[in-house]
Formats: C-alpha cells, sequence, structure tokens
C-alpha cells in the first residue's frame, strides 16, 4: 500500500527541507576550500563586503561563479533525467543515454579543430558548440525514433540513442586524435566534467534555461505521471501522449545542453538523481521533481570540491568524481530485488 496523499506531501517537504540544510552545507564547505584556503569567518567577513582585495578576488571571481555553475548544472541535469525517465518510461534513461553528452562533446571538438587559441573572446563560443551539438545529436535521436500515426517510441527512443551515443563518441575520439597535446588536455578535462575557470558570464547565460525550464517542467507534472500508465491509458486521462511527449523532452534536452555547454560531459546525476528523490518522496512527479533538482545540486557541488580538495594540487573534475559514484549505483539499480 502506498502512502496517504498527506503523508507524501509531509515527507516530500521534510526530505526537501533536509536537502536544503544539505546543500547550504555542501556550497558552504566549497567556499571555503581550494588551493587557497579561507577560513570560515573570511568568508562571511568577504561576502559581506569586509574582506581584503585578495580574499574578493578568490571569493568573487574565481569560487563563486564555478560553485554556481555547479549549482545550476546539477539542477538541470537532475530534472533533465527524471523527464527523460518519466516520458521513455524507462528508470535507467538519462542525458548521456540518448547521445546528448556526446553530441556536446562532439561540439567541442569540432570548435577545437577550426579555432586553436582557447583565450579571448573566441573561447565563448566553446559552449555555442557544445550547445548546438548536443541539440543535434537529440534531433537526431528523435527523428529516427519517429513513427507516423504512432509518434515517439520510447523503446526505439532508447535504443536508437544508444547507437548515437555510440557512432558520435568514435567520431570525437577519432577527431581529437588529431590535436595538438595542449588542446588535447583541455578538451579531455572539458569531457571528464571540470568546471574549472568558469565566469561570471558563464553563469548569466545558464541561469535563464533552469530558471525557465524547471517551473514549466514541474507544472507538467501530471503529464509526466500519466505516462507511467501507458500510452493508451495517458490518452483515457485526457494527455495529449504525443505533443506532450515531444515538448516534456525537448525541454529536458534544453535543460541537458545547457547545463553539459557550462560544466562539461557529467553523467550519472541525470540517472541518479530522480532515483533518489523517488525513494524519498514517492513516485508522483510533483513531490519528486522539486527533490530531485535538490539532490543534483548536490552531488554536483560535492563532487567539484571533493576534486578541488582531497587530490591537490592536481584537482580531479567534478566528473570523474560522479562518475566514481555512479559506477557502482548503476550496477545496485541493475542487480537490486525487484519489488
Amino acid at each position: 500500500m502506498g502512502l496517504p496523499a498527506d503523508r507524501r506531501s509531509r515527507r516530500a517537504l521534510l526530505s526537501g527541507l533536509g536537502l536544503l540544510a544539505l546543500a547550504a552545507v555542501a556550497v558552504a564547505v566549497s567556499l571555503n576550500t581550494g588551493t587557497i584556503s579561507l577560513s570560515p569567518a573570511a568568508v562571511w567577513r568577504t561576502l559581506a563586503g569586509g574582506g581584503t582585495a585578495e580574499e574578493s578576488l578568490i571569493l568573487f571571481q574565481y569560487r563563486l561563479p564555478r560553485i554556481l555553475v555547479t549549482m545550476l548544472a546539477g539542477i538541470g541535469l537532475g530534472v533533465a533525467g527524471a523527464v527523460f525517465q518519466g516520458a521513455s518510461r524507462n528508470s535507467l534513461a538519462d542525458p548521456g543515454l540518448l547521445g546528448i553528452n556526446a553530441g556536446a562533446a562532439l561540439g567541442l571538438i569540432v570548435f577545437v579543430s577550426f579555432f586553436r587559441t582557447m583565450d579571448g573572446p573566441v573561447s565563448l563560443l566553446i559552449p555555442a558548440f557544445a550547445f548546438i551539438g548536443g541539440t543535434a545529436a537529440a534531433v537526431l535521436v528523435f527523428l529516427l525514433s519517429y513513427e507516423r500515426g504512432r509518434g515517439l517510441l520510447p523503446i526505439q527512443l532508447i535504443l536508437t540513442g544508444i547507437s548515437i551515443e555510440a557512432g558520435l563518441s568514435a567520431m570525437t575520439l577519432f577527431l581529437s586524435l588529431r590535436l595538438d597535446p595542449d588542446t588535447y588536455a583541455f578538451t579531455a578535462r572539458w569531457l571528464a566534467g571540470s568546471v574549472w575557470g568558469r565566469d561570471w558570464i558563464h553563469v548569466w547565460t545558464l541561469l535563464p534555461w533552469i530558471a525557465v525550464l524547471v517551473p514549466c517542467i514541474y507544472m507538467a507534472s501530471r503529464t509526466l505521471d500519466s505516462f507511467s500508465f501507458g500510452d493508451d491509458l495517458a490518452k483515457g486521462l485526457g494527455s495529449r501522449v504525443g505533443r506532450s511527449r515531444l515538448l516534456l523532452l525537448a525541454a529536458a534536452v534544453a535543460l541537458s545542453c545547457a547545463s553539459a555547454a557550462m560544466a562539461g560531459g557529467i553523467g550519472f546525476i541525470g540517472l541518479a538523481a530522480p532515483h533518489i528523490a523517488r525513494q524519498l518522496a514517492g513516485p508522483r512527479h510533483r513531490h519528486f521533481l522539486p527533490l530531485t533538482a535538490l539532490v543534483g545540486l548536490v552531488i554536483l557541488v560535492c563532487a567539484d570540491t571533493i576534486g578541488r580538495s582531497l587530490f591537490q594540487p592536481s584537482p580531479v573534475p567534478a566528473g570523474v568524481v560522479a562518475a566514481a559514484l555512479g559506477g557502482p549505483y548503476f550496477l545496485y539499480l541493475l542487480f537490486r530485488p525487484k519489488k
């Protein structure tokens, strides 16, 4: 028997408050850690406008933009994963499975193949190329998964995504082998999910995507719930299945591409965050979608903080830390007892 609605709402609220507290702790720890250590007192003094010039430079020009990018990207990847899983009725779906990360990676490789400099205004085109690559990959997957009269087929969507991801990854590897050592090192860091060097322009570029699309997806929670009953029953409940699935998937693709463009190729979060949130708040999207956003935020901020603080003087990209956590969790999802 499931929990009554009021108990589910109370449980979701308490879980959300706990995750908010955990997120605040993670951000506070991240602000205090790095190559140059700042005490908590120095951080709060600097945030209040009373820090030294060096403390202000470290906090406002280096750490805060990086942390905000990881927060926003974690939210975007988590919510996008929840939409992919709900719309495809596949609990193992995530942005990487649909070829979006591979498309973004190919966009980056195409960029560095034509523009040999990573400095100056040209470098601002890197997120644009990654976004275009991810979007093109998603459009290709959608076109190949569409069947006239039946719309997007969830199973075919996943299988096509896996095939496209493999092909794009092979193209990316081929092109990357032709790069000079310095450019290859840069692309390898980006592909591994490094958020080093993020600036305020990256924050302001990613923020509108998160601020607009996440509330829109939340308002479609009931539609996402209806997909779990199957297309025929969802149509009987009044849902325009084909159109609704396409719009929600398009929103999830935009979230994924924007997040990958700013934070690099980070996996696991889109897979794990919805599962963790669902265990905390139950299966209804209006309950667990906000928790999914918070779980994604916490995971990515913690991964970046761990990579920066525990592996000095050679920090590990956040994507590598997230993948190290994701491997065991993926195996757990595959082999856990089915109820």
